[in-house]
């Protein structure tokens, strides 16, 4: 199963969805892991060094950081971003639907977007 961390910026209903949804989900929010206001490339950093796929809202620096690491051959175990126009109901199930049917191994240096179909 997926182990996700949503970014600080990250909707917390989402989370809350999830975990109401999958109590035994891995995710954690960065702000709880001590990583309140660190900057896209620390928080990527941290996500990798803890093989967590990012969760965030952040579609215009994130994603730059995220193939900025690739390029340079760092891991990235992936990044999903999560439109704000998407309904908080959407996004739970898409986001449960990828971390009950893949394996991180199947997203590293990927940046996805949710939602999955339109």
């Amino acid at each position: 199963m997926l182990r996700y961390a949503a970014d600080e910026n990250f909707n917390n209903d989402i989370v809350w969805g999830l975990l109401r949804r999958m109590p035994t989900l891995d995710i954690v929010r960065i702000q709880d892991v001590g990583l309140m206001s660190a900057d896209d490339p620390t928080v990527l950093a941290w996500a990798a060094d803890t093989r967590r796929i990012l969760l965030t809202h952040d579609v215009k620096t994130i994603t730059q950081y995220a193939y900025q690491r690739v390029a340079f051959g760092q891991v990235m175990p992936g990044v999903i971003e999560v439109s704000r126009l998407v309904s908080i109901g959407l996004a739970i199930e898409d986001l449960l639907l990828l971390a009950e049917a893949s394996t991180e191994d199947e997203w590293q240096g990927q940046v996805i977007y949710l939602p999955l179909r339109q």
